[in-house]
């Protein structure tokens, strides 16, 4: 029998985690993000992980990484303040090819901004946030069966890729309530890392291998390995050679290129013969699903088309599902972020921005009327 409960978008996210196998949480209450500690706290111990509470969200991020160079599935989840605070340690994570999810509950800010209230101001800080050239995945869930289902795949590619992976929602599907059936959801197989095997003699910790992805060594299996945040040779020692810090680089960024049918994922729906494509993610994508009903019962062609990976993010699949449009709305909590990647890749479309920044969600009625206003 299927088993159909009710459940939170930030509990959905925990329990994704505990079926893709994460033994290690280390957190910091934050709202609107707690329920995903809460959950955690609850269900770790029942299979002998452990649920650590930091002292603030830079030490949880450092644990988190220490836990997952022991060889543990790891993960750790914020709002916005406490996103911030984790960015020297995201960029070590990247910079070091550490495994590691991140859940990160968007809230009005700056600052402390409107804690309880929805936003989605941090889509550029998810791609931007650390400093330096660096690779990161970015999944943006727009349903509780998602925050469950991205968040398994979250840990699949930290993983098989050794790049960091944020789960980026925003309040309203966090706190989200939907009926899920679980058996459905939950995966087929567990995803684990490439750990080092063969010779320990002459072990490089970041060889330059086919898939780009260097062998993980465990603790404890003989391997020597150095591990800094400082540009390294694929020995792990530090490296101002121009030309091999520029290789390590390299590597790092174009292995998401090489890996980017295993990274990409979107939902494209009566797009075929759209006039006007709706672009969005999150609650905001929701509201853009009704908005497309609601038009296309009046006459209009309308589209919609969703990232499920936000950062790298979809060009071509964009690109596909715009073709013939003659325009391009992009709703969006904050005073517009994704709408300058669209414009930025759709350089000859006519392309609109829907901005509110109030601590509402945006209505299928506002998208409706922008879309109106931009069609007259």
């Amino acid at each position: 029998m299927a088993k159909r409960i009710n459940l939170q978008g930030n509990q959905a996210c925990a329990l994704g985690a505990i079926a893709a196998g994460c033994t290690f949480y280390a957190g910091y209450p934050i709202t609107p993000s707690s329920e995903v500690a809460e959950a955690m706290a609850r269900e770790l111990p029942k299979i002998g992980g452990t649920f650590i509470q930091m002292e603030d969200e830079i030490a949880s991020m450092g644990a988190a990484i220490g836990a997952s160079m022991g060889g543990l599935k790891v993960m750790t989840a914020t709002s916005g303040p406490g996103f911030s605070l984790k960015q020297e340690n995201l960029g070590y994570a990247s910079g070091a090819e550490i495994p590691c999810v991140i859940i990160n509950v968007m809230r009005g800010g700056p600052s402390t901004g409107m804690p309880t209230r929805p936003a989605q101001g941090d889509i550029m800080q998810a791609r931007w946030g650390t400093h330096g050239d660096h690779a990161i995945i970015v999944l943006t869930p727009a349903s509780v069966a998602e925050c469950y289902s991205e968040t398994v795949r979250a840990f699949e590619l930290t993983e098989r890729l050794r790049v960091p992976v944020v789960v980026l929602i925003d309040e309203v599907i966090g706190h989200l309530v939907e009926t899920v059936d679980l058996d459905a959801l939950k995966p087929s197989r567990l995803v684990t890392r490439k750990f080092a095997d063969g010779p320990a003699e002459g072990f490089e910790p970041y060889a330059v291998t086919d898939d780009m992805v260097p062998p993980f060594p465990r603790p404890g299996d003989g391997y020597r390995s150095h591990t800094t945040g400082l540009t390294h040779l694929p020995s792990g020692f530090p490296t101002q050679n121009p030309s091999k810090a520029e290789a390590a680089l390299v590597r790092t960024t174009d292995k998401l290129d090489l890996h980017a049918d295993l990274i990409e994922a979107v939902e494209v729906a009566e797009c075929d013969d759209a006039d006007v494509v709706i672009a969005s993610v999150g609650i905001s994508a929701r509201a853009g699903q009704a908005a497309v009903a609601d038009l296309r019962s009046k006459g209009v062609k309308a589209g919609l088309f969703r990232p499920k990976t936000l950062w790298p993010f979809p060009e071509a699949a964009l690109k596909a599902a715009t073709k013939g449009a003659k325009a391009v709305v992009v709703p969006e909590m904050n005073q517009g972020q994704m709408v300058l990647e669209v414009e930025r890749l759709l350089k000859n479309k006519s392309v609109h921005g829907l901005g509110k920044i109030d601590g509402e969600a945006i209505t299928p009625a506002e998208i409706v009327t922008r879309v109106t206003e931009v069609l007259a």
